[in-house]
């Protein structure tokens, strides 16, 4: 299960995160100071997914720990958008945040959080 595809797919599927990072949104990629002209959203996993919840001796969903960094120019633009995808998160998958940092250097804005949540497995058809 690739935990990054499915945020990836959930937030551009939101008008707003779209219409201000579509193409800035990356897998562990952080931009250089001098990049961030325009918002970044950087996706990290934590972990690989630790099973929980069991039937019949079987596992049935992974739990999922993702990072997920806001970067703009303006501090507002940032909070607005970490609320977005906070809330994107939350109402599509159920992952529920874990605050981090808030930081200013250089004149970027930047927002951390954590997402916990977990996805039922896809493969039970091939057990």
């Amino acid at each position: 299960m690739d935990v990054l595809d499915i945020v990836y797919k959930t937030l551009i599927a939101d008008d707003y995160i779209k219409s201000l990072a579509n193409s800035r949104i990356k897998f562990y990629e952080y931009p250089e100071t001098g990049d961030v002209d325009n918002p970044f959203i950087i996706i990290d996993p934590m972990d690989d997914g630790t099973p929980i919840d069991f039937a019949d001796n079987t596992w049935t969903k992974l739990e999922f720990l993702v990072q997920i960094d806001v970067w703009t120019l303006d501090r507002k633009t940032t909070l607005n958008l970490a609320n977005s995808i906070r809330d994107v998160l939350w109402k599509e998958l159920k992952f529920h945040q874990i605050k981090g940092p808030n930081e200013y250097d250089s004149g970027i804005y930047r927002n951390a959080n954590r997402y916990r949540g977990s996805l039922y497995r896809e493969d039970f058809n091939n057990l």
